[in-house]
């Protein structure tokens, strides 16, 4: 089975081609231009070097969420496009499971987080071992603090990755045994994780249907924020 994938949640954006257990190819573009001009162009490019086209595509996939809003929805939208064009399965799968897969090789707890701003991360932990992962946690914004908790009461070898990974080492990292930072070829989110995610998303037989693919954010948008707070004050105000 050949897996498209697009990775677009934080500030690089990356497609991969995957095929059964091979990485037939991946492009990476964090130079600063918007996800809407360079991940469709960097799609097509991907298949022009493989020589394939997308009608040899078996199935595509998406970083769903955690992570940027608007980069969220420009993968989401374009996994959704290109599979109902297609008719093919549609794979929503987790920011931080899909960098997980970037350490899978590790032994130990894989430590992921994604810069949430607010003084949290987006945060998820899995062990792996023998090339696979378990979930330990649900993914969820946390603190730092509630972080550096839960690894201080792990014994297992720890490795830290994604975009939030420096900020949690340079914090706590140092202080917990047996906790290390992952290089930065394997640290930040790839298509290529996404990939992985999805592979095994389809082998459990998953509904990977477009219908059923939708961001998840975690918490609510600054607008949506704002717009909440201000129908709390107006309340207040008309009850006052």
């Amino acid at each position: 089975m050949r897996i498209l994938a697009f990775e677009t949640s934080a500030k690089a954006a990356s497609v991969a081609l995957l095929e059964g257990d091979m990485l037939l190819g991946e492009l990476y573009l964090n130079c600063g231009l918007t996800h809407s001009r360079t991940l469709l162009e960097s799609a097509q490019r991907l298949l022009e070097i493989t020589e394939l086209t997308a009608k040899d595509i078996d199935a595509v996939a998406c970083a769903a969420g955690p992570g940027s809003f608007t980069g969220v929805r420009i993968g989401v939208a374009a996994a959704k496009g290109f599979a109902w064009g297609r008719d093919i399965p549609c794979c929503g799968v987790s920011t931080l499971e899909a960098m997980a897969w970037q350490a899978s090789e590790f032994s130990g707890i894989v430590c992921c987080a994604m810069d949430a701003r607010r003084s949290q991360v987006y945060h998820a932990r899995f062990l792996a071992e023998d090339g696979t992962l378990t979930r330990l946690c649900p993914d969820c914004a946390v603190s730092l603090d509630e972080v550096r908790l839960a690894l201080e009461n792990c014994e297992k070898p720890k490795i830290m990755v994604g975009d939030g990974a420096q900020l949690c080492y340079n914090t706590f990292g140092t202080e917990i045994s047996g906790c290390m930072l992952a290089p930065e070829h394997r640290r930040m989110q790839r298509a290529s994780g996404v990939a992985l995610a999805a592979r095994r998303l389809l082998s459990e037989g998953a509904d990977c249907s477009g219908a059923a693919l939708a961001p998840n954010y975690l918490r609510l948008s600054q607008a949506e924020r704002e717009r909440a707070e201000r129908l709390r004050t107006s309340k207040e105000s008309v009850n006052g």
